[in-house]
């Protein structure tokens, strides 16, 4: 049974982003696994199996259209923005816009602990979203949303070259000057196994340039990259020697 505050809550988020959904499905999309478990809820009451079906809804949406957008890019150049784009960093970054984190339950130890601002925490919950509202039979409208939601970073991926493999940019770019390659260091892991998050710091001949946060090992590397070429300049022609 759904308390009428909860509701109102869901209301307020529907109403802040313009969309209709089942309230009940709703719910469990923003719940957090540490919430059934702190409060002895059925394991179907948290966002997990909302949030597998919601990846699958993402990323046919979004490749439908990146299909669309861009005719001339090739099978390889679309998968490489698209995985930029569903990324839990990006997704946090999108789900910021709709104040999503606002309205996730979550365990009071989790909460306490930084789960709010756990990037891997907020992605579920917004593929956990689209997993509601496509059992809704709202998929029209939610591919409106994501379309709006997502247009500008994915030309932000596109015009700044995002889609280009950032660890490879930052090797080439100190090969062309030493036999040293850029070095990758697991600095921490957290959460049960099948939520891990991984934070990785990246040097190059043991001076720190930037650090990754990531849902595997590799994603980690890949935004510590990321920030080390942005930082260089490596993105857009401006090398910082």
């Amino acid at each position: 049974m759904i308390s009428q505050e909860r509701i109102e809550q869901l209301n307020e988020f529907l109403a802040s982003v313009n969309l209709k959904c089942n309230t009940e499905n709703l719910n469990i999309a923003l719940t957090h696994s540490s919430y059934c478990n702190e409060n002895n809820l059925p394991f179907e009451l948290c966002n997990e199996r909302l949030e597998f079906l919601g990846d699958a809804v993402l990323k046919l949406i979004i490749s439908n259209y990146l299909y669309s957008r861009f005719p001339s890019y090739k099978e390889g150049d679309l998968s490489q923005i698209r995985s930029t784009v569903v990324s839990d960093e990006t997704l946090y970054k999108i789900s910021e816009k709709i104040n999503l984190k606002k309205y996730i339950l979550l365990g009071t130890a989790e909460d306490s602990n930084g789960g709010r601002n756990r990037h891997s925490t907020i992605a579920c919950a917004f593929e956990a979203l689209l997993g509601a509202l496509y059992l809704d039979g709202r998929l029209s409208e939610t591919t409106d949303f994501l379309q709006n939601l997502f247009e500008e970073e994915i030309t932000i991926v596109d015009q700044e070259g995002l889609k280009g493999n950032t660890k490879a940019l930052l090797q080439e770019y100190y090969q062309a000057f030493s036999n040293n390659v850029p070095e990758y260091v697991l600095t921490k892991q957290e959460g049960p196994p099948h939520n891990r998050t991984f934070y990785v710091d990246v040097f190059f001949e043991n001076e720190y340039l930037a650090s990754g946060v990531g849902t595997t090992k590799k994603a980690a590397q890949k935004e510590a990259a990321l920030k080390a070429c942005e930082l260089l300049g490596l993105l857009n022609g401006e090398k910082h020697e």
